[in-house]
């Protein structure tokens, strides 16, 4: 895996399943990140493979469920996110995944109190101790590239310090959301502190926070000095922002989603969730288009609401579900 000159697509909660996936990889995404996967769940899952639709799947043992799903087209660019606050139940998961991903990133960066109140997450950022043995214990039983996501702290010192610690454990890149635990998404990325960790480190820095638009790739890039960049809600509202030649009207992006979607069989209430959040950046869920997408119990339901009844049935049919 290189992290120079790559537009990367960010890990999302609910969203970032493998459909969106290969939509923003379609559009122009070369690094695409899943969604935080808790460690705590993913050790309870095997491996399948899936000869049905050509995927392989991580089910949970007991439910059934699909905990993550990826194919041989996307296995050298995704990586795989976890949510941990173990050294080695991280290693655990990471073993469990590592011959079908890129890499294996850890979050230290998400402000939820789901992950926080594990010690996951954010809750990290204070830990420096217990973050050198995550990434060492990872780093030494791996031959797929470590990374981990942070934030910043409350002073540029500070975050700079934490970044050198991480970088002396090994990791191959380090990605650095420029908002503090306690910002919001309306509040302003400080690409500046960025500059700092960039300035003050030799491996490869990703920005995030505040791309949203094309243009703002190398934007960030040269504010920062960063070596790439990540993107989540800019790419969430429009796959194609990653497209050097223009976004596509968001209706055309949202029917590709639920056609890839259909393709892999995906978990309607992941879909449903992602075609919930382009609509409310556009529109609004209380018009009949969104209430229709809230009563929708399967994908058939979605299928025949945008017109992609065909397509579903030529899948279903070709698949033998």
């Amino acid at each position: 895996m290189e992290y120079q000159n790559k537009l990367v697509l960010a890990p999302m909660v609910r969203v970032g399943t493998l459909p969106f996936r290969l939509l923003a990889a379609q559009y122009g995404a070369d690094i695409t990140y899943g969604e935080e996967i808790i460690d705590h769940r993913f050790i309870k899952c095997e491996r399948r493979v899936n000869e049905v639709i050509g995927s392989t799947d991580f089910v949970e043992k007991g439910t059934e469920s699909v905990v993550f799903r990826t194919c041989p087209e996307e296995k050298n660019r995704v990586v795989f996110q976890v949510g941990t606050s173990d050294a080695v139940r991280a290693l655990t998961a990471a073993q469990l995944v590592c011959k079908d991903i890129a890499a294996f990133d850890v979050n230290m960066g998400c402000p939820k109190s789901f992950s926080i109140s594990g010690g996951m997450g954010a809750a990290l950022l204070s830990k420096p101790e217990l973050i050198h043995d995550i990434l060492t214990t990872l780093k030494r039983n791996l031959d797929i590239p470590v990374t981990c996501k942070i934030r910043l702290l409350k002073s540029p010192q500070e975050t700079v310090e934490l970044a050198r610690r991480i970088e002396r454990t090994g990791v191959s890149a380090l990605t650095v959301h420029g908002r503090k635990v306690a910002d919001r998404p309306r509040d302003p990325a400080k690409w500046n502190e960025i500059a700092d960790v960039v300035a003050a480190l030799s491996i490869p820095v990703i920005a995030n926070g505040d791309v949203l638009e094309y243009e703002d790739f190398q934007r960030i890039k040269v504010a920062t000095g960063a070596s790439s960049v990540m993107v989540a809600r800019g790419a969430l509202w429009n796959a194609s922002i990653f497209s050097p030649n223009g976004k596509l009207p968001w209706e055309d992006v949202k029917r590709d989603y639920l056609r890839k979607s259909i393709l892999w069989d995906n978990d309607v209430k992941s879909t449903k969730q992602t075609l919930k959040e382009m609509i409310m950046h556009y529109s609004c869920l209380e018009l009949p288009e969104g209430k229709a997408i809230n009563k929708a119990c399967n994908l058939a339901d979605l299928a025949k609401l945008y017109g992609e009844e065909k397509y579903y049935q030529s899948v279903r049919g070709s698949c033998l579900f």
